[in-house]
């Protein structure tokens, strides 16, 4: 089996403010949000989605999908981490410290 490295993988995160205050800015978030579980991103928290990637190319040409797919007035960022990075992640709830979720099992195909 082969040794997989958590520096290769990569997630990317998609932070985004979207402003809903008509019918229309509404319909573009929503086409937004679609678009990134299209793309196969998961909701982390509000407004922060993530998605796994097998390589920094990879995740590259999902930011480039993000872009295309950002309403004129919205505002979004995207952040590119490693696996190993990503685990490092703290998570606090209140005053509780709760451990990082477990991230998907990776896919392998042969």
């Amino acid at each position: 089996m082969p040794e997989f490295s958590e520096y290769r993988f990569m997630w990317i995160l998609v932070m985004f403010d979207l402003p809903v205050y008509d019918k229309i800015a509404r319909r573009r978030y929503t086409q937004f949000r679609k678009c990134l579980l299209k793309n196969g991103f998961s909701k982390m928290q509000y407004s922060v989605y993530v998605r796994h990637a097998a390589s920094k190319e990879n995740a590259e040409a999902h930011a480039k999908r993000v872009e295309r797919a950002v309403p004129e007035d919205g505002h979004v960022r995207t952040l590119m981490v490693t696996e190993a990075q990503l685990r490092r992640m703290q998570i606090f709830w209140g005053k509780r410290r709760l451990a990082p979720e477990k991230p998907p099992e990776q896919l392998m195909l042969f």
